[in-house]
């Protein structure tokens, strides 16, 4: 076999079509789709809810040592009003609305704009948490939950040692 068959081109003859991903109709019909949902929102002078609020969804730490499971949530711009925590059926929720206003007055110009959109989170819990003594604090925009756990949860925990060969 000649290395020049190993070669995808050859000299002077014509090479076959390539097809485009832009050239294909279900790429071009989401294209419209697109290009029309943004026309509207610009016309209505709003932007769509995942630009505005850049799909908020709030980032979760989640610590767990012998006695106790905290979770930590960043929560910029909002303050504790905003803020739902809720303990049922062995869940964690967190909820809230983030609103924002953006004024700006100048001489000859008056701007505003408005934004709003509500996340909620829920996270699973194993049981064995004292709900009774559950414990929310927030402060400079992160919440703090610290749910302690039972008697009984505590005892269940059993440190396996780990051998090396």
């Amino acid at each position: 076999m000649a290395i020049r068959d190993l070669v995808p081109w050859r000299w002077g003859e014509k090479q076959a079509p390539v097809k485009r991903e832009e050239e294909h109709p279900f790429y071009a019909l989401q294209s419209n789709m697109n290009r029309l949902f943004n026309e509207f929102f610009s016309d209505v002078g709003l932007r769509p809810f995942s630009e505005s609020w850049g799909g908020f969804n709030p980032n979760l730490d989640i610590t767990e040592n012998d006695q106790e499971i905290k979770v930590s949530a960043e929560l910029p711009g909002l303050d504790e009003n905003d803020i739902e925590v809720k303990l049922a059926n062995n869940s964690l929720t967190i909820s809230g609305e983030k609103k924002q206003e953006k004024e700006d007055k100048g001489k000859n110009y008056y701007h505003i704009e408005r934004s709003y959109g509500s996340f909620r989170r829920t996270i699973p819990l194993p049981p064995g948490v004292e709900t009774n003594k559950v414990e929310a604090a927030f402060n400079k925009g992160v919440l703090t939950i610290t749910m302690p756990k039972t008697v009984e949860a505590q005892s269940h925990v059993k440190k396996i040692p780990i051998k090396t060969r």
